[in-house]
């Protein structure tokens, strides 16, 4: 055996042993898909008008914040509608001033009218723009806490229309999963202005007595859960009126996780960013004896009374069983949806439906593995045996891909598998025909083969190229069984490419070195 014959022959072992490790054992290498072994197929539609009005929110606090500082005195801001503010309180001798800064510092809006106050308009770009990003960050928001939750190859995707595709296999607490994906959890810490100490009020009719009936325009009321001290049962409801100005928010978070509390009660520990630990220090410190709402998702969670200054760490507790608490401290600290979240559509796939799938695609591939090399065998004869063992290389080649890249397995995937062994014979025919075509013309059995492969080589790359373009394509825009199935066929294509031309070859030399051969089974 001379060295070209032994060097492509070392290539081809090797070859095998890495396909046989990467693969093996499937069951730890390649995931299942959806449609295997069951699992949550959701679309969700984000309503990024949210994303728009807390972004006119902040500006208004922002204006807010100024006005104070500034001291104009009667001047007042909130949001009319989606993306406008309105501005009130305005006097001769501030309104310049006024109007100044709102078209310096917030260039992305203009005046839309002045009857009864200067009313401000996000422009359509700045609009989109939220809208875009709202997308955008519910899907990464969603997928870090699909993350933690545990899903293995989860498939989260932007779809038309502001929607979200979010593909779960192997879940079994399909409710807990709805709970964890649509919980905006929004949560802002607000000084109590009534009751000051923190407690809780009986109505709102009491807040609104408190204040001779007309809240202030810095106040809001806000309702939590009365909970029994003794048994932690919820007995009603009870009413805060909180000061509008968020002292920090969920953003300022750094890190949330379980606890237990004074009592052994689940609790959630937080710790905050410098810049956040900056802002309630000096919040806390500057109102001890106050009471201190935590707000998440517009409900007052507990409000504690301020005994001392807080500044980088605390505890946000309430009537939370074990599993509530997991699931808040993974949704804080995956940070806030920026908008809320509609399903519209939810399918849930048994594991029974799975296995049936599984198996029906083994049928098919073994029924249609076994067409192919019988059909094989007859047409081409001993011949045919040089593209079974391409063809079970090829095969072994495509699930040593697939472990290695950990890839996906779907019910299209499988279906890519069975495409790439039609593909993979595809090409052994042409390279056997053509053999045929020079034997018929009198070439010697070398000269044939040589001349068989040499010929058939431009064909076999024009097909698998522009196949491989095409999967390429599926997989790019195409969801995660789609995606599936462009991954098996492109792997299997590539190995057939390897199989068809390079270890057939190998073959047919080594069994004209070892004899000389007149004529060839084909």
């Amino acid at each position: 055996m001379n060295r070209n014959l032994l060097g492509r022959g070392l290539v081809i072992a090797a070859s095998i042993i890495v396909a046989i490790v990467l693969a093996y054992p499937p069951k730890n290498k390649i995931n299942l898909g959806l449609d295997l072994q069951g699992g949550m197929h959701l679309v969700l539609q984000v309503h990024t008008e949210d994303a728009v009005r807390a972004e006119v929110d902040s500006d208004v606090d922002r204006l807010l914040a100024t006005a104070k500082d500034k001291g104009w005195t009667g001047v007042s801001s909130r949001r009319v509608g989606d993306s406008s503010f309105e501005v009130t309180g305005a006097t001769e001798a501030n309104r310049d001033a006024v109007t100044k800064y709102v078209a310096d510092s917030f260039r992305n809006y203009s005046l839309a009218r002045g009857a009864g106050g200067l009313v401000y308009k996000m422009d359509d770009k700045s609009v989109n723009e939220n809208e875009r990003l709202a997308v955008r960050q519910a899907v990464e928001t969603i997928r870090n806490r699909v993350d933690q939750f545990g899903v293995s190859e989860p498939v989260i995707q932007e779809a038309s229309n502001n929607r979200v595709v979010v593909e779960l296999p192997g879940v079994d607490d399909p409710e807990r999963v709805r709970r964890l994906i649509k919980n905006t959890a929004f949560l802002e810490f607000r000084l109590t202005a009534y009751p000051p100490n923190g407690g809780g009020a009986a109505s709102r009719e009491e807040i609104l007595q408190h204040y001779n009936g007309q809240l202030p325009a810095d106040v809001e009321i806000m309702d939590g859960d009365k909970t029994d001290r003794e048994t932690h049962q919820v007995s009603g409801k009870e009413y805060y009126g909180l000061e509008r100005r968020r002292v920090i928010t969920g953003r300022d978070l750094k890190n949330a996780r379980p606890s237990q509390g004074q009592f052994n009660q689940p609790v959630v520990q937080f710790t905050l960013t410098p810049a956040g630990s900056q802002a309630f220090g000096a919040a806390t410190g500057a109102n001890v004896g106050r009471g201190l709402a935590i707000v998440l998702d517009g409900r007052v969670v507990s409000s504690p009374k301020i005994n001392s200054k807080i500044t980088d760490s605390g505890i946000i507790e309430g009537n939370f069983s074990q599993q509530e608490v997991d699931d808040l401290s993974t949704v804080l600290r995956s940070g806030a949806l920026p908008a809320s979240l509609t399903y519209l559509e939810e399918r849930t796939v048994g594991p029974s439906l799975g296995r049936d799938s599984i198996q029906q695609g083994l049928r098919a591939g073994i029924l249609g593995t076994s067409l192919v090399v019988i059909t094989m065998l007859l047409i081409y004869n001993l011949t045919g045996v040089n593209a079974v063992m391409a063809l079970v290389l090829n095969v072994l080649i495509l699930f040593g891909g697939l472990g290695a890249f950990h890839s996906t397995l779907t019910l299209p995937g499988i279906a890519g598998i069975i495409l790439t062994i039609g593909m993979a014979v595809d090409a052994n025919v042409l390279v056997f025909e053509r053999i045929r075509e020079e034997l018929r013309a009198g070439r010697t059995v070398r000269s044939a083969i040589d001349l068989g492969f040499e010929h058939a080589w431009t064909s076999i790359i024009d097909t698998h190229v522009t196949t491989i373009v095409s999967a390429m394509i599926l997989f790019q825009f195409g969801t995660g069984p789609i995606k599936g199935f462009a991954v098996t066929l492109t792997i299997g294509l590539l190995a057939s490419l390897f199989t068809a031309v390079f270890v057939s070859r190998w073959i047919f030399d080594l069994v004209l070195s070892r004899r000389r051969v007149q004529r060839l089974s084909i």
